[in-house]
């Protein structure tokens, strides 16, 4: 197989990788509330945090150990395909009483299936990579970047399809699922390492890497990860419901942004890809904790500007806050795994990456939305509320995550302690 046809492939795997993810993520929030659960939006969005604590590591010990990553990755594709087929339906079929265990089951258990997906296909593209003797370096930058597009490219296809308040975007996220699955057992063989030392399950969840704690730095930094980790999913839970939600308000019920919030929030994602390449410039001129804190203060607009701005007059302060939504989330998570690679020992890099992701993606995310789920349900959700006044509660409760954020970013800068200097700086690999 030459260069060409090969990077074709693990390009389309990318793109069908974050397409799965992109058809629901941005849009399921406001498929909850339609369906009499804009109470209980965090524990969706909660579940892909925990399962993202232990799951990922369990998978990736199988195809470490036992099956090629590309056949796992194609089994886990199907599983979490089949059972967000099965939420979808269970969703038609028990209307108009909704049987929230039911649908929330089968949701449950087809992301336990999808989130490894997400470093397995990582690794399948980096072995695939490595065995064509390719620099992995220079070649999986342009392939991860269809991911992205093929996320955005799956929000804007459930928005024009008009499939934001219903459980099609499942079936749109199970189909793609389906497709991937299959197309995922023609990918190149990644050969099982069976030799070396294999690595276990306290290892592979970052846990032999919790000895860093005994670094202040470091466990300044974790702490401080998890507290940021908190911000990372509430958008993605809440934005669309919230936008949508100034439909019931004559003045903006036919602007653009209340009637396509899939098409605005993709602006997050196209500043996203961008802001992946400012990323060595601002970490060779300003250091880890300048650009940690450039992603904190962007929380703080990404919140706040949600809580002032609206879709008509003010749908500026909605663009403003997906453009600074790529330095929010992209100077914290890769800059933030540049650090970890420089800070730590060789002997439990891995590990330490392990731990980085537990104490973001798994441990704060989860604590986020659950958070954020309590908050939304006191100002937003409440009985008898007029759509003036949710939008008034959904206004103080942005400003409550920024100013958390913003608290959170104010001790970061009195805490943490690190002193940069250019030739420190983590490279661009």
């Amino acid at each position: 197989m030459n260069t060409t046809t090969l990077k074709t492939k693990l390009s389309v795997m990318n793109f069908l990788e974050f397409a799965v993810w992109g058809s629901y993520l941005t849009s399921m929030g406001t498929q909850l509330v339609e369906i009499g659960f804009a109470d209980k939006i965090g524990l969706f969005y909660a579940m892909q945090g925990i399962v993202s604590i232990f799951m990922p590591a369990i998978i990736g010990i199988i195809a470490d150990r036992w099956v090629p990553a590309q056949r796992m990755l194609g089994i886990c594709h199907l599983l979490a395909a089949l059972f967000m087929a099965a939420a979808a339906f269970s969703i038609n079929a028990t209307r108009p009483e909704f049987n929230y265990w039911l649908i929330f089951g089968f949701y449950s258990l087809s992301v336990a299936f999808y989130m490894p997906t997400i470093a397995l296909a990582n690794s399948v593209a980096y072995s695939i990579l490595n065995s064509a003797r390719l620099d992995t370096v220079k070649h999986f930058p342009p392939i991860r970047v269809w991911g992205t597009i093929g996320f955005i490219c799956a929000m804007l296809f459930c928005d024009f399809a008009g499939f934001q308040k219903t459980y099609m975007q499942f079936y749109q996220s199970a189909t793609l699922g389906l497709i991937l699955g299959l197309y995922s057992f023609t990918l190149p063989n990644c050969p099982v390492n069976r030799s070396g030392e294999k690595k276990g399950l306290i290892e592979a969840l970052g846990l032999k890497a919790f000895s860093l704690f005994k670094q202040k730095k470091m466990a300044i930094f974790f702490i401080f990860s998890m507290l940021l980790g908190v911000s990372l999913q509430i958008t993605n839970g809440f934005a669309n419901p919230f936008i949508t939600s100034f439909k019931g308000i004559p003045e903006f019920a036919n602007t653009f942004g209340a009637n396509h919030a899939n098409a605005l929030i993709s602006l997050s994602q196209m500043s996203e890809t961008l802001c992946i390449l400012l990323i060595p410039f601002f970490l060779k001129h300003f250091g880890i904790k300048r650009v940690m804190l450039i992603a904190m203060f962007g929380w703080v607009l990404r919140f706040g500007l949600f809580g002032l701005g609206n879709p008509g007059p003010g749908v500026w302060m909605f663009i403003l806050s997906m453009i600074v939504y790529g330095a929010a989330f992209d100077f914290f998570n890769i800059s933030g795994s540049l650090f970890v690679d420089k800070e730590t020992d060789p002997a439990i890099r891995s590990s330490a990456q392990g731990l980085f992701m537990l104490m973001t993606n798994g441990l704060g995310a989860t604590i986020g939305t659950l958070a954020a789920q309590q908050v939304v349900n006191h100002f937003v959700y409440k009985p008898m509320s007029t759509p003036s006044e949710m939008i008034q509660g959904w206004s103080t409760s942005w400003l409550i995550f920024a100013a958390y954020a913003l608290v959170v970013a104010i001790l970061f800068a009195l805490i943490f302690r690190y002193k940069h200097t250019p030739e420190a700086a983590p490279a661009h690999k």
